[in-house]
Formats: C-alpha cells, sequence, structure tokens
C-alpha cells in the first residue's frame, strides 16, 4: 500500500513539475508567440498583423503569465488539459491519437531489441573475453556512439534508397514499421546486450552454479533453470531507465521518418507554440516514466521476491 501511496505522489510533483517546467520554457522563447500560432492555424504565407493579433485578442496572450499557469493547473485537477491553440480540439483527444502510433512503434522496437541484445549478451558472459564477448564490445560501443538520426539515415539510404526493400516513410502497413523499429531497437539491444553479458559473466562465476554443474546439469539446463531468471533482473531494472532513452529516439526517429505519433507532434506543438499541446504531451511521457517503472518494481518483486523485504 505504501508503494502505491509514493507513486501516486510521485506522479502528482511530476505533473506539477512538468506543467510549470514546459509552461515557463515555451513563455521564455524567443519571438511573437501569436505569429506562430496565426502561422500554425492558416499557414506561413497567410499571416499577417491583424492574424496575429486576433489570436492574441482571442486566447489572451497578453494577460498576466501566473494566471494562465494556475488556470492550467486548475483544470488538471479536473483532468482537463484544455484545447489545442492550433486546431482547437481537446488535447487529450489529439494525444490519444497520437500516443497509440508511438506506443506500437515503441512496443515493437522494445521487443525487438530483446530479441537481439539479451541472448547474443548471455552468449558473451559464458564466454568472457571470448571472441564473441571482444566482437560484442565493439559493436554496441560503435551503436551507441553513433547518433540515432544518423542510424536511421544510414537504414533508408541502404536499405530504401539502395536496395528498394522498404519504404523510407510512411504509416498503416506493417513494413513502415520496419525501418523507424530497427533503429530505435539497434540503441536499445546495444545497451541490453551489455547488461546481460555482465550480469551472465557475473553469475557463471558464482557458487550456485558450479554447484548446479557439480550435480551433472548440463550448462544449457543451468541456464534455463538457474541463469535466465537472474539475468532478467537486472535487464528488466534497466528497461525504466531506457524509458528515457526511448522517448528521447521516439521524438527524433517520428520526426525523421515522418511517423505521426507523439514525438512528432510534440515537435510541431513546440514550433507553433502551442502551449497546453506541449504541456499534455510533456506530461503524458512522465506520467508514463512513473507508470513503467511502478510496472518494473512489480516485476521484479515477481521475480526475485527478496527485493520486497
Amino acid at each position: 500500500m505504501s508503494a502505491i501511496v509514493s507513486r501516486l505522489v510521485q506522479a502528482l510533483m511530476v505533473a506539477i513539475l512538468i506543467g510549470t517546467a514546459t509552461f515557463v520554457m515555451m513563455r521564455s522563447l524567443p519571438g511573437d508567440a501569436a505569429w506562430r500560432i496565426a502561422a500554425g492555424r492558416y499557414g506561413y504565407d497567410n499571416v499577417d498583423a491583424a492574424a496575429a493579433d486576433a489570436v492574441r485578442a482571442e486566447l489572451g496572450l497578453d494577460g498576466p503569465a501566473h494566471m494562465a499557469l494556475l488556470q492550467w493547473l486548475g483544470d488538471l485537477v479536473r483532468l482537463d488539459f484544455g484545447n489545442s491553440l492550433v486546431t482547437g480540439q481537446p488535447v487529450v483527444d489529439e494525444i490519444a491519437h497520437q500516443l497509440g502510433a508511438s506506443a506500437s512503434l515503441a512496443l515493437v522496437a522494445v521487443l525487438l531489441s530483446l530479441v537481439i541484445g539479451p541472448p547474443l549478451g548471455i552468449l558473451a558472459g559464458l564466454r568472457p573475453g571470448g571472441r564473441l564477448d571482444r566482437a560484442l564490445l565493439v559493436t554496441s560501443t560503435g551503436i551507441k556512439a553513433v547518433p540515432q538520426f544518423l542510424v536511421a539515415l544510414v537504414l533508408i539510404v541502404i536499405l530504401a534508397v539502395q536496395l528498394r526493400w522498404l519504404p523510407a516513410a510512411g504509416h498503416g502497413a506493417a513494413r513502415h514499421f520496419i525501418l523507424p523499429s530497427l533503429t530505435l531497437a539497434l540503441g536499445l539491444a546495444a545497451v541490453n546486450a551489455r547488461i546481460a553479458r555482465d550480469a551472465m559473466a557475473r553469475i557463471a562465476d558464482m557458487p550456485f552454479w558450479r554447484f548446479a554443474q557439480w550435480k551433472g546439469l548440463s550448462e544449457r539446463q543451468t541456464l534455463l533453470r538457474h541463469g535466465l531468471r537472474n539475468v532478467s533482473v537486472p535487464l528488466i531494472t534497466y528497461l525504466g531507465l531506457q524509458f528515457v532513452t526511448l522517448v528521447e529516439g521516439v521524438i527524433i526517429v517520428e520526426s525523421v521518418f515522418g511517423w505521426p505519433g507523439i514525438g512528432h507532434a510534440l515537435v510541431h506543438a513546440i514550433f507553433s507554440r502551442d502551449v497546453p499541446m506541449v504541456q499534455g504531451t510533456a506530461l503524458v511521457l512522465g506520467l508514463g516514466f512513473v507508470l513503467v517503472n511502478a510496472a518494473i518494481d512489480l516485476a521484479i518483486r515477481h521475480l526475485d521476491p527478496r527485493t520486497a523485504a
């Protein structure tokens, strides 16, 4: 019960801090917010002083900033995120539409990273210092050193432009998932592989591992019965930290591939000075981080009951 209360308090603090921080940052951006919002509504070629003044008067942009922030916080208590300043649609409706696209892409990327990274890491951890271990170290370090937007561009050039196997952008078909999810998965898999490798090497050096083999269990049986459960604990723990990396990558990858997700929408909302949309999007991402960590805590307690003590 105390853990649930702690997470609820954490979620409340996240909501207040994110809402305040995004509001202050958006208000601190240089330029005329009314012009940006009007450009988002009518297009940059159709904006003039009269359109900007109309938007300014409609939204009360010349009013006190603290009153606008207090109003947003008050609406948040009623679970009302407000309306988009550009489209006029409820922020909740727009986020719900975009969040589904981002969640499906993130889920595919995480599953793909778990298929690629941990098996290689476990094999390398069983033979520390071997060829696979050294090759995995070089490869994972190289992948993590390359920015994700560059990885995306390389995959587009090779698989979409040169080989013409996959579409360079788009949404709606299964093949559209491959390039953006692979871009995200490679970075995650590089870290997952090293986490699994270090955990496996440490476990394989423990007395219970040697005792299991002394009893006559093969290496495969020892791994399945005693190794995988112990390796999964640090892997699942690190998934919470990877959520931050995943969110950062989603924003970049969605923009590169034209994926209609929450990261792509956040970039457009920032350029358009759509403050309610930015606040709502950042809030959903922040609360998502709290939710993911709560789920990870429950999973770890199930895998390793000693942590609940």
